[in-house]
């Protein structure tokens, strides 16, 4: 089955095409064309844009669900919820735990992995548990421990090879021959919720890493003597920055400064959304911790700490816009190609190049969503 997109605009990889027609041919994107022939079927969207699905790498929950609840039915809840908020794909997101828990919650992501009807998995991110105390956030420093292979191997194989991306540590003993090993094996590597000077941060990255964990959060601070971690974040090339763009976890201009110092193109636009995200405010859990929503966001009830967030992503790419850090181009790229491509994704994902998957979202003029396509058809209207 073939119909043609006409729409105001189209935002590709490399360039923005303005009027014009896309092709969907049998649940795939086809190369866009000025116009169509007078039979051909097309779907009208005039007045509106059409953009990539949205690509979350970092997300924990949904809906009242939690990735470390492990329930093959939260995780169906989380990928038929998050359409609500112009994701096609994304990367259920562990917290630090018991190697059996993380075990169990990997063989239960890879069963229905293949079968979710929503946003789709594109692989498992593993946010630990190799960190450290002093920048634990809502993590339990208790199963925080030195990364260990035959460890890793046991969850990979767990997850049927899926997990794409593992957050750790650089100052943690044997970071180097770990990060060089899962590189090898095409894992991503992460840096975060770390106490790591930059010189650490540095060898992590020459042993290749490449991913900085929520920037900013959960990091050591740049100061004039010791650049730290987010001095590494501002200062090493190739590298890629996750950033939440809810306005409580960065401002504005720490956005703006980190957009400016790595590029736009290596900055990948992520919620570390929780189970709170499109639900009510109130008394929540994530991983161990009571939480309470409210005001926008979700903190620790003991100590206040943020504790994830409540974002949804085509929330952020609206925000980053409406703050003048980001041209809307730069925005959707930053939540759908460059974070495909942060964690090599990007051959799947993230973007409307012909022969990829249909996966797209339709944005009004001021980018609120409108709908979520899924292989082509229409999953969800707003």
């Amino acid at each position: 089955m073939t119909y043609f997109l006409k729409a105001d605009r189209f935002y590709f990889v490399d360039e923005t095409k303005e009027g014009g027609y896309l092709p969907i041919v049998d649940g795939h994107f086809g190369q866009w064309q000025s116009d169509v022939p007078g039979d051909a079927e097309v779907v009208d969207y005039s007045g509106k844009q059409i953009a990539p699905g949205l690509v979350d790498t970092h997300i924990h929950g949904f809906a009242g669900w939690d990735v470390m609840d492990n329930s093959a039915e939260g995780i169906h809840a989380m990928s038929e919820g998050l359409l609500s908020t112009g994701v096609t794909s994304f990367l259920p997101t562990t917290l630090t735990s018991s190697f059996d828990q993380l075990e169990n919650v990997s063989a239960t992501i890879a069963s229905v992995a293949d079968d979710v009807k929503g946003a789709k998995i594109q692989g498992i991110y593993f946010e630990g548990p190799y960190f450290t105390e002093k920048y634990k956030g809502a993590q339990n420093p208790a199963y925080m421990f030195d990364p260990s292979l035959d460890e890793f191997d046991k969850w990979q194989k767990a997850a049927g090879g899926r997990i794409k991306k593992i957050a750790l540590a650089p100052e943690r003993d044997g970071v180097a021959s770990f990060v060089s090993t899962v590189t090898k094996q095409g894992v991503t590597v992460a840096l975060g919720h770390s106490n790591a000077t930059y010189d650490e941060a540095k060898k992590a990255v020459d042993a290749g890493a490449s991913v900085w964990v929520h920037a900013y959060n959960g990091m050591r601070a740049l100061t004039h003597r010791e650049p730290g971690m987010v001095g590494a974040v501002y200062n090493i090339p190739n590298t890629y920055a996750e950033l939440i763009t809810d306005g409580h976890h960065v401002s504005s201009v720490a956005s703006e400064i980190l957009m400016r110092e790595k590029g736009h193109d290596h900055v990948a636009l992520i919620t570390d959304c929780m189970r709170a995200g499109g639900q009510p405010d109130g008394d929540y859990m994530l991983g161990e911790f009571p939480v309470i929503v409210e005001n926008g966001t979700a903190r620790l009830k003991d100590s206040g700490s943020l504790a994830g967030s409540i974002l949804k992503l085509k929330d952020g790419v609206k925000n980053v816009v409406d703050w003048g850090i980001a041209t809307p181009e730069q925005a959707i790229r930053m939540a759908s190609y460059v974070a495909a491509k942060s964690v090599g994704i990007d051959d799947v994902c993230g973007q409307l190049t012909e022969n990829y998957a249909a996966d797209f979202i339709v944005l009004d003029k001021d980018l609120e969503l409108v709908a979520t396509y899924l292989n082509g058809e229409k999953v969800f209207e707003a």
